[in-house]
C-alpha cells in the first residue's frame, strides 16, 4: 500500500505534464515559429532519453549517437523514396536496422571503458557521416542532401506543424513509458549494477557484456526513431546535421538536465533548445557555448538541473524534519 502511495505523485506529475503539452500548441497555434521550436524540442527529448539509457543508467559514454540519428533519418528516406514503403513503416524498419547495427557495434565495444569507448563511438559516427556524404552511386544525395515526404497516418498527411506536434507527443509518451518500464525491471537493475561497478556486477553473476549490448541497442532505437521524426518534420536531410557535434549536443543536453532520470532529459532538451534559439544570431559560437556549458556542468552541477533541484528539495525536507524533531524534543523536555 505504501508503494502505491509513493508512486501516486509521479503519475500525477506525468499526467499534468501530458495535459500541459497538449494545451500548449492551442495557445501558440498561430505562431508557426513556436510550434517548430516545440517540435524540435520533442525530437531531442526522444534522442536524449535514448542516450540516457546507455549513459545514465548503464554508464557507457557514447559520442556516436548522431550516427543512429543519421541511420533513422536516412534509412527512412531511402526506404520510402526507393522502395515506396510508407514513412511510419520505414521509420520502424530503419530503427530496427539501427538497433541491429548498435548491437553489432556493442559486441567489441562492450569491453571498452571511459575515453576508449568514447573514441570508438566517435569513430563510428565519422564513418556513418562519410558514408552518407559520399555514398555508393550517390543514393543519399551526398552533400546535396535528400528530400522525402511528410509523415502520413491512415492516409492523412501531417502537413502542418500543429498536426505533427500531437503525433510527436504521442511518440514521446509511448517511448517514456517503455523507458520507465525498462529501467524499473530486472534489466534496468542490471544496467545500474553495471554502471556502479562492473567488477562487482560480474562477481555477482551478472552478464555485464549482455546488459551493455542491450542498453546500447535500446538507446539506438530511441535515437533512430528521433532521426525519422526529424525527417518527417523537416522533409530534407543532409550530412551536416549528423556530424559528431550533434552527439556532443545530445550529451550536453543530457548532462545539463540530469542523467539517470525520466525528467532530466526533458529538462535538458528544453533548456538547451531555448538557449540555442536565444543564440541563433551567434551560430558560429554555438559549439563554444556548448563546450563551456559542458565544463561548467561537470565542475559545478554534476547532477544537472533536475539533480540539483532534487538535492535542494531533499535538503529542505531534511532541514524541516530536523526542525520538527528539535521542537518535539523541546516540548518533551
Amino acid at each position: 500500500m505504501k508503494d502505491i502511495i509513493k508512486k501516486k505523485p509521479s503519475f500525477l506529475y506525468a499526467a499534468i505534464a501530458v495535459i500541459v503539452a497538449l494545451i500548449v500548441p492551442f495557445v501558440f497555434r498561430n505562431s508557426n515559429y513556436v510550434l517548430v521550436v516545440l517540435c524540435f524540442t520533442g525530437i531531442y527529448i526522444l534522442a536524449v532519453s535514448g542516450l540516457d539509457i546507455c549513459f545514465g543508467y548503464c554508464g557507457q559514454i557514447s559520442l556516436g549517437h548522431a550516427a543512429f540519428y543519421c541511420i533513422g533519418a536516412y534509412g527512412t528516406a531511402l526506404l520510402h523514396n526507393y522502395a515506396g514503403i510508407p514513412i511510419v513503416f520505414a521509420m520502424i524498419i530503419a530503427s530496427v536496422i539501427a538497433t541491429f547495427v548498435a548491437a553489432l557495434l556493442a559486441l567489441p565495444c562492450a569491453r571498452l571503458k571511459y575515453h576508449f569507448l568514447a573514441l570508438a563511438t566517435n569513430a563510428f559516427c565519422n564513418i556513418i557521416y562519410l558514408l552518407v556524404a559520399r555514398s555508393p552511386g550517390g543514393v543519399t544525395g551526398d552533400f546535396r542532401g535528400l528530400r522525402s515526404s511528410k509523415i502520413s497516418l491512415f492516409g492523412k498527411p501531417l502537413d502542418t506543424h500543429f498536426k505533427f506536434y500531437f503525433f510527436l507527443v504521442f511518440c514521446i509518451v509511448v517511448f517514456l513509458i517503455i523507458k520507465t518500464t525498462l529501467v524499473n525491471s530486472k534489466v534496468g537493475r542490471g544496467f545500474i549494477a553495471v554502471r556502479e561497478n562492473t567488477v562487482a556486477a560480474d562477481g555477482m553473476g551478472i552478464d555485464v557484456r549482455k546488459y551493455k549490448i542491450i542498453a546500447f541497442a535500446t538507446s539506438a532505437f530511441f535515437t533512430s526513431w528521433a532521426g525519422g521524426m526529424y525527417l518527417g518534420l523537416v522533409g530534407f536531410i543532409s550530412p551536416e546535421t549528423f556530424m559528431v557535434r550533434q552527439s556532443v549536443i545530445f550529451l550536453t543536453m543530457l548532462l545539463f538536465g540530469g542523467s539517470a532520470s525520466l525528467i532530466g532529459p526533458i529538462v535538458g532538451a528544453a533548456a538547451a533548445q531555448l538557449m540555442t534559439e536565444l543564440l541563433r544570431n551567434f551560430q558560429e559560437f554555438q559549439m563554444l557555448v556548448y563546450g563551456v556549458l559542458l565544463i561548467l556542468i561537470v565542475l559545478f552541477v554534476p547532477g544537472g538541473i533536475y539533480g540539483a533541484s532534487k538535492a535542494l528539495v531533499d535538503r529542505l525536507k531534511y532541514s524541516r524534519n530536523q526542525k520538527k524533531e528539535a521542537e518535539a524534543d523541546a516540548t518533551i523536555s
